[in-house]
Order: structure tokens, then C-alpha cells, then sequence
């Protein structure tokens, strides 16, 4: 009898010869037990490629995600090296300190926040890497990168406690950084912030998505070191600790294919699994270690599951028919967060109670042995072992992905619940249930006073602790910027050709660009240049540097290029200097951040300079920007193509009007839009001696353009109004009015002055600005002082512009870019800018268009002046302009 055709769903869901299958099933237990698991791999994969060939599909050849256990077999695990018992204990110490700090901190005041469920979750994570990875930083060795989970900050305070670095009474100002730093104290900030706390935190971590993305690119900054010969970074490991929830974040997954791609071997990220975001679960409905495991598997990393403790060993040991892999593989993360926020009898009726085969595993356990089962990032043993094995990893980057309880510990008033990431405030009831939960030598008294838990100094778990840290190499996180300074060149040596320009006609991009290629090739400051594009050297004239720096490429150029033949073709090399991102601003701000602080984390002054379309830098990855301030970095951006009208054709989404206005608000940037060559070379001699001689904690952002003009010879008295600001271009300052023009403007102020006085004879004196930003906060630190009754002088911009005679400003940017000096003058003053959408066309009609160019300003020096009725109409004839237009920023 035939029998009917089943359909597909049913036919590979149904097991038609359960005798075969058993049969293949016990093939691979054959090979395994004869050539071991690397053996059997080799065929499995074999296997599936085979299938891939002849068409057949499976789940095995679809799917990345493997069964919902740990990568390491007990078999497997290494012998754990330390005191179990120990470093348990100090787990509890460190648990307990930190909760101690945040309860405390908002009994002082509930404004102050803080957080206790994320280090609960993670403490075991975090006192295994630093009882056995962590290397500090030493003499003979520079040491770990480590990026820590921003929401664990407090643990890290608490174990910095337990090793005599931080007081008690630093611990009691938690979050109180004035009140802390007005007793003496050492200030502790919400999140990891080199800037608040520059001897301690070394990468700021606290916006998501920011560490993840950094800590590939300093492993990746570090292998550019080590290749190019000008630091041994071989042994060293950049270690990342992040939250699943923070894998949401686009930068968090952005760089996963270049660290597999360049074959990170030196990066393990560790993401804590606790299955809960701010609101809820992370994946109700699904299960986020499944699907990191795919997507970290498709991008080309090892990945490692740690998401049972040893508990779990001995139930799946007895499980030979598979029930608890099969249970496992229909409950979803929701479930499981329910479950962790239930006792081990709740646990028993609703997990091991679906089956028969699952109750039986679970009926010799009491309910309080089901409660105490570990999840995987809980157990230190379990632990040990991913990260030796992430450590062991060559060839490509490794994520462990741990599986912990949010709030672990925390019992009734946190383990698992909806609100437990809110949590900060406990009773008195709740810290004795976490004193005893975690075994604490407190009293009552003790636990309601919040005292902090140091074990004295003679002690097991003291003398453990820090011969663990002192055979890795000291305590951390710690922070040091000493490093060699780098001994800049004269100015005239690279820049002379623009400081003497005589007329010749170059855009201010090309005049950087030359200057760098004559940098590039000083003997000592050359090899620390590190230029950074994101896919557009070409477009800023940098073509030429291909062949003479190099494209960096840990493989070298394995291909002969198309352009071969030409003097300037493409050239990537080992050992090449330039760093060449690709389509990401995000990777190419990263990049920058590495090299802009390797003077830190390595001990090297690196000067990278980046240069981009300037709209994409601070109105695209202004987050990053922001963080790198924080982390005191040192090095010079370039936004190329700078304003609203010097782009032209390109249009809307091209052209920049707001990046100095962001620039501004950051306290440590120096930001610049020089109009010409020679101001642009004194402006770069000066922040390379900032970086690299006087190693000041501040950046650099200049603003560049493509648009060709004769450049004239810098004055020889303009060096330092450009450096603080401003200074008198042409003209007298007696003149009837003051024009103010800044990068692209310059040029329209030159030629508005000349109309004045030649169409309607009226003097004009123009002054070029080249920095609105710094002028505003001269001023603003001067009026300051005096209404404070302090020292004061006066401010550049007063000293410049007193008096009473109009002043017309106009900028390629925004108004409120030069609006920002309004305060400091007496005098009337007029800005003009460009508000509103850029679009495309021809320079001289997006001016027109934006009412920035010669004929708008003396327009506006004419009105200023006081001219109106009809002789101020003829004016607008004679400039042929359209005074009854809508504004440019409707339209």
C-alpha cells in the first residue's frame, strides 16, 4: 500500500526512521570518542557544506543559533586556577558595597539616581576578569583595554574600596561630585568619565552603543601600532563588557565585520545576558542570546555561551532523552525572566512541571536547590572557563555571551522584577535579606547604618585579592597621560608657501593636504600622523598620499590594483599610515578616538587628523564627539566642504550650517573657520604644539573649503588675532562701519568693502574671524569676572570692535554661530547667515539666496548706517537685490 505524500512542514518536523537517525547519532559519538571534538567539527562542517551543494536545506545549514546550552562542556573546562570559596566571598563583598553606596546615596537625596540590579547581575563577570585577565599597567607591560558596563560603575567603586583606593567617605559622596570635591574627596561620577575622574576611569562608556563600537577600533588601533613598528602591542587584549540591551544600538553592531574581517584576536566582548532593558525584557517574545549568537556568528566571530552554572551539569547529565534541550528551546526570554523572579517551588510547577521526563530530573531536589540553580554568568567555575577559552581564541574576535539574573540576589525587591533597573531605594528589611543571602558578616545595625564591608588586611580574602591583582599587574581602572612629548617642526618649513601665498589661487583643503604631505615626511613627528577618511580622500585631494603613506591593511594588497600604472595609484600595505574607513563616520570617529588617546592607553602621542564632509561630523556622530571630549582626547578634526555655500551642487543633506554651533558647546574643542591658507597654517602649527609639546587636554576642529581664491600673504601681526579670534584683514579701524566675514565670507566681506566705498563712498574696515566660538568665551569669562568683582581684562573681541560704528557679520553658518559675540558690543550689530535648508545650485546663487554674500552685507552696513526711505531702496537697485522676497528659511 503506497503511502500518501506528507507535506514538507510535516516531513521535516517528523522523524520517519527513528532507527536511521539513531544510527548517525551514534556515528558522530563514534568519531568524537575515537578523534575527539575538533575531529568531529571538521566533518560536521564537511557535512553541511556537502548539503549545501546538493540543495538540501535544514535548520543546520539556516540557522546560527546552536542549542540553548554552554559552548564549553564540563569535559571541556579547564581546572579553575583560584580559591572558589574566596573569590565567592569577595563577589559578596563588592555585591555588597555597592549596594550599600546607591541605597545610601538616595537616603542623602532621591535625586541622586543610581543603579544596583546591572553590577548585581554582573558582579561574578567582573571579579573574574579581575582575579584572573585584568593586566594593569606596570613598567614592563602597558597592560588590558577594559570598556565596563556604565550601569556596573558602582561595583568597580566598591571593589577600588575593598583595595584601600577609594574612602569610605568617597563612597558616601557617591554621585556627589561638588559636595565630594569642596571636602577633599575623590569625586565619583554616575558612569565611567575620564573627565570628572582622570586618574581613574579611562573610556567614558555611559552612552549606549559608544563603548561597543570604540573597543573594536582600539583593538584594531592596536594592531595598526604593532604593525607599522612604533609599539609592541602583542600579549595585550581589549576586554568589553556590555549589556544585551545595548546591542539594540546601531553603533553597538556597526563594527562587528571589521573586527572579524582584520582578525581581532586580541577583542573579547562579554555581554551580560540579564535578559532586561529599562521596561522589560529585551526579547520577550524571543530569546537575545539566540539571536546574538547568529548575528555575532555571521559576522565572522567565535562565540561562546555561558547560560547554565555547574547546577545544571548533573540534570543534563541524567537527561538522556533530551527533555531539558527541548524545554529549553520553546521557552522564551519573558518566561525566563518570570521564572528568576520566582522561588524554586514557582520554578518547579511551572518549568519542571511541563513534562513528565522534567519533573522526574528535578523530583530528588528540594525547592530551595531548585531556587539556588546558577545561571551561567553567575558561577565563577563556569566563568573561568569561557574567558580562557575567549583569551585562547586566534584568528578572529570572541563575544561571551553570559546568561545572568538582573537584580541577582536582591530577592522580593528586585531579582528579576519589571522595575528592577529603577531600583535604588531599599527598606531595611530588603538589605538584611541581601546581607544574609550573600553570607555577610553584618550586624542588624550594621546593614541599617549602610556601613561599607572592608575584610581586615590580615585576612584570606585581602591577601588573595591583592596577589591576584600583583601577579597581573596592579589595580585597575587606572588612567595615566604621561608619555614623550613629540617635537613639532617650524612652522616655515610646511607652511611657509602659505604664509607667503602672493596671490596664488588654492582652496584652504589643498593647502592642508600639502602641508600634511610635507608633515608626513618629518623623521620625527611623520610616523606619528595618523590621517583618518571615511571614503573620500579623493575628493579632498589626498590622492597623492596613497602612494606615499599608504593605505593601512593588515593583509597588505593581495590584488594588483586597476590604477597600477599611474604615479598616483592605490596602495595598501601592511605598514601603511593612512586609515582609510570606508562608508562609516561612526568607524572613522572611533578610529580617531583611539588614536586621539594613545597617548593614555598606550603611552604614545599619536596626531590624527580626520577629515569629512563637515555636515557629517558633528550633526551625525556629535555622541561620539562628545564622549571623546570626555575622554580627554587630543587630536584634529576636519569638516571639509565646510558651510552652507561652498559645496554647491551637492544640496540639502550636503551642506553644513551647524557643526560650529555644536562645536561651541563643547568646553575642551578649538573650534576654527579660517578663510585663508596662512591663517589655516598658523591654526594647525598651533594645535599640533597643543597636542604633542605642550599636551594640553583639548581638540581641534577646522573648518576647510573647496572653493579656489587667491590667497594673500598672512600679515606678520595677524598670528595671534587668528589664534584668539579675529583680527583687522584691511581697512582702518576708524572706518565708517566693521565688516565680519569667517571662512567662505571673508571673500564677500573684502568685496562688500569695496562696493561701499566705491559705489556709495562709504569706508568700511574688515576684520576676518576665525573663531566665533573662542571670542564668545573670552567675553564670557571676562563679564563674568567682572560681575563677580574678579580679575578681569578685556575680552579680544571688545578690544577689536569698541566703539560705536555698525558692525555686519555674516557666516557660511547658521545666525546664532555669529550671534554668539552679541553681547560683548556696544555698537549696532547686524547678522547675517544661512538659516534654513541648504539646495543645490551655483555658490554665488546659494549667497544670493541666503542673503550672505558682498551685496547683502553692504545692504546691511547702508541700512546700519542709518540710510532708509528711498536712497536706501536706490542702494538695493544699484545691488540689483530683491528686498521683497521670503526669508531664505521658509523655503
Amino acid at each position: 500500500m503506497n503511502m500518501p505524500k506528507l507535506p514538507d512542514a510535516v516531513l521535516s518536523s517528523v522523524d520517519l526512521d527513528p532507527v536511521e537517525t539513531l544510527e548517525w547519532k551514534q556515528a558522530l559519538e563514534g568519531l568524537v570518542a575515537a578523534a575527539g571534538t575538533q575531529r568531529a567539527s571538521f566533518v560536521l562542517d564537511a557535512v553541511l557544506a556537502h548539503a549545501r551543494t546538493l540543495g538540501v536545506e535544514s535548520e543546520a545549514t539556516q540557522l546560527l543559533a546552536s542549542p540553548y546550552v554552554n559552548t564549553i562542556a564540563p569535559s571541556a573546562e579547564p581546572v579553575f586556577p583560584g580559591n572558589l570559596t574566596i573569590e565567592e566571598r569577595l563577589s559578596s563583598i563588592m555585591r555588597w558595597n555597592a549596594l550599600a553606596m546607591v541605597v545610601h546615596a538616595n537616603r542623602v537625596s532621591g535625586e541622586l539616581g543610581g543603579h544596583i540590579a546591572s553590577y548585581a547581575s554582573g558582579a561574578d563577570l567582573f571579579e573574574v576578569g579581575f582575579n584572573h585577565f585584568f593586566r594593569g599597567r606596570t613598567a614592563e607591560q602597558l597592560g588590558d583595554i577594559v570598556f565596563l558596563q556604565p550601569h556596573s560603575a558602582p561595583g568597580v567603586y566598591a571593589r577600588a574600596f575593598v583595595e584601600g583606593r577609594l574612602s569610605a567617605e568617597d563612597l558616601t559622596h557617591y554621585r556627589q561630585e561638588i559636595a565630594a570635591r569642596a571636602k577633599g574627596l575623590q569625586p565619583l561620577p554616575s558612569y565611567p568619565h575620564p573627565w570628572l575622574a582622570p586618574d581613574f576611569w579611562q573610556f567614558p562608556t555611559g552612552s549606549m552603543g559608544i563603548g561597543p563600537i570604540n573597543s573594536i577600533y582600539s583593538a584594531r588601533f592596536m594592531r595598526y601600532l604593532h604593525d607599522r613598528k612604533l609599539l609592541d602591542t602583542r600579549g595585550r587584549r581589549v576586554w568589553g563588557f556590555f549589556g544585551d540591551g545595548e546591542m539594540d544600538e546601531p553603533e553597538s553592531m556597526a563594527a562587528l565585520t571589521l573586527a572579524a574581517r582584520e582578525g581581532l584576536d586580541n577583542l573579547t566582548w562579554v555581554i551580560n545576558c540579564n535578559l532586561q532593558r529599562l521596561d522589560g525584557p529585551v526579547r520577550g517574545n524571543g530569546r537575545i542570546i539566540d539571536e546574538l549568537e547568529g548575528l555575532f556568528k555571521g559576522a565572522g566571530w567565535r562565540v561562546i555561551k555561558l547560560v547554565w552554572g555547574s547546577d545544571w551539569d548533573a540534570l543534563f547529565a541524567r537527561d538522556k532523552s533530551g527533555a531539558l534541550v527541548e524545554a529549553f528551546s520553546k521557552v522564551v526570554d519573558g518566561q525566563l525572566q518570570t521564572f528568576a523572579a520566582n522561588d524554586g517551588a514557582f520554578n518547579r510547577e511551572k518549568f519542571f512541571g511541563q513534562t513528565p521526563a522534567l519533573a522526574a530530573l528535578a523530583a530528588s531536589m528540594t525547592d530551595d536547590e531548585i531556587d539556588r540553580l546558577k545561571r551561567g554568568g553567575h558561577d565563577i567555575r563556569k566563568i573561568y572557563a569561557a574567558f580562557h577559552a575567549a583569551a585562547q581564541t586566534v584568528g578572529q574576535p570572541c563575544v561571551v555571551l553570559a546568561q545572568t539574573k538582573k537584580g541577582y540576589g536582591m530577592g522580593e525587591a528586585g531579582q528579576g522584577k519589571m522595575t528592577t533597573h529603577q531600583q535604588k531605594k531599599l527598606d531595611d528589611d530588603a538589605v538584611k535579606a541581601f546581607r544574609t543571602r550573600f553570607n555577610l558578616p553584618l550586624s542588624d545595625a550594621q546593614c541599617e547604618a549602610l556601613e561599607f564591608y572592608r575584610p581586615a588586611e590580615d585576612s584570606a580574602e585581602m591577601r588573595y585579592l591583592r596577589a591576584q591583582r600583583a601577579r597581573l599587574g596592579g589595580a585597575l581602572p587606572q588612567r595615566t597621560a604621561l608619555c614623550p612629548r613629540v617635537t613639532v617642526p617650524a612652522l616655515e618649513s610646511y607652511g611657509g608657501f602659505a604664509l607667503k601665498a602672493d596671490g596664488k589661487e588654492m582652496s584652504s583643503t589643498m593647502a592642508l593636504v600639502r602641508m600634511m604631505g610635507t608633515l608626513i615626511k618629518d623623521a620625527e613627528l611623520g610616523p606619528r600622523m595618523v590621517p583618518i577618511v571615511a571614503d573620500e580622500a579623493r575628493t579632498f585631494g589626498m590622492q597623492a598620499m596613497f602612494r606615499q603613506a599608504g593605505i593601512y591593511s593588515p593583509k597588505g594588497q593581495q590584488y594588483e590594483p586597476e590604477d597600477i600604472g599611474t604615479v598616483m595609484f592605490y596602495r595598501e600595505a601592511t605598514d601603511g599610515q593612512i586609515l582609510e574607513e570606508g562608508i562609516t563616520e561612526a568607524g572613522a570617529l572611533a578610529s580617531w578616538t583611539a588614536a586621539a588617546t594613545s597617548y593614555a592607553t598606550h603611552g604614545l602621542a599619536m596626531l590624527p587628523i580626520y577629515i569629512y564632509y563637515s555636515v557629517f561630523g558633528f550633526q551625525r556622530v556629535g555622541d561620539q564627539i562628545w564622549a571623546a571630549a570626555d575622554q580627554r582626547a587630543r587630536g584634529i578634526l576636519v569638516g571639509a566642504t565646510s558651510g552652507r555655500t561652498t559645496l554647491a551642487g551637492e544640496g540639502l543633506q550636503h551642506q553644513d550650517g551647524t557643526s560650529h554651533l555644536i562645536a561651541a558647546t563643547i568646553p575642551n574643542c578649538r573650534a576654527y573657520d579660517p578663510a585663508t591658507a596662512g591663517e589655516l597654517a598658523v591654526i594647525l602649527d598651533d594645535a599640533m604644539r597643543s597636542i604633542l609639546e605642550h599636551q594640553r587636554d583639548e581638540f581641534f576642529y577646522l573648518t576647510v573649503t573647496n572653493e579656489n581664491l587667491p590667497q594673500p600673504d598672512l600679515p606678520a601681526d595677524a598670528v595671534e588675532g587668528v589664534l584668539r579670534g579675529m583680527y583687522l584683514a584691511s581697512g582702518q579701524s576708524g572706518a565708517q562701519v566693521r565688516l565680519l566675514g569667517s571662512g567662505a565670507t571673508l571673500a564677500q566681506a573684502h568685496e562688500a568693502a569695496a562696493l561701499l566705498q566705491a559705489r556709495f563712498g562709504v569706508s568700511a574696515a574688515v576684520y576676518s574671524v576665525t573663531s566665533w566660538s573662542l571670542l564668545a568665551r573670552d567675553w564670557t569669562q571676562q563679564e563674568r569676572a567682572r560681575r563677580l568683582g574678579q580679575s578681569s581684562t578685556e575680552a579680544w573681541v571688545e578690544r577689536h570692535l569698541g566703539g560705536l560704528a555698525p558692525v555686519i557679520a555674516a557666516a557660511d553658518y547658521v545666525r546664532a554661530v555669529p550671534d554668539s559675540i552679541r553681547a560683548a558690543l556696544n555698537a549696532p550689530y547686524v547678522v547675517l547667515g544661512c538659516d534654513g535648508f541648504g539646495r543645490s545650485d551655483t555658490r554665488a546663487r546659494l549667497r544670493d539666496f541666503f542673503e550672505i554674500d558682498a551685496r547683502w552685507m553692504a545692504y546691511s552696513a547702508l541700512h546700519a548706517l542709518g540710510w532708509k526711505g528711498e536712497p536706501l531702496a536706490d542702494a538695493a537697485r544699484v545691488l540689483r537685490l530683491d528686498r521683497d522676497r521670503p526669508p531664505p528659511w521658509t523655503n
